[in-house]
């Protein structure tokens, strides 16, 4: 494969990604938003729990250490 093809196989590469873009169907500013919101409540639930756990395993290893 010379130059000349390389350089038609790289147009011809980005040219279907800037139409497989094109076809994107972005979502409204109401549903990335909700989504965001999911994302940031379901984060926070995780770090609470996480943190919950956390201090009870510490708490029982510190008492298995000592006993």
């Amino acid at each position: 494969m010379d130059v000349k093809e390389k350089i038609e196989v790289v147009k011809a590469y980005f040219r279907e990604v800037y139409l497989e873009g094109k076809r994107i169907t972005w979502p409204s500013r109401k549903d990335a938003l909700k989504g965001t919101y999911i994302v940031l409540i379901t984060v926070f639930i995780s770090a609470i729990f996480l943190g919950i756990v956390d201090v009870g395993l510490a708490r029982l290893i510190q008492a298995i250490l000592r006993g």
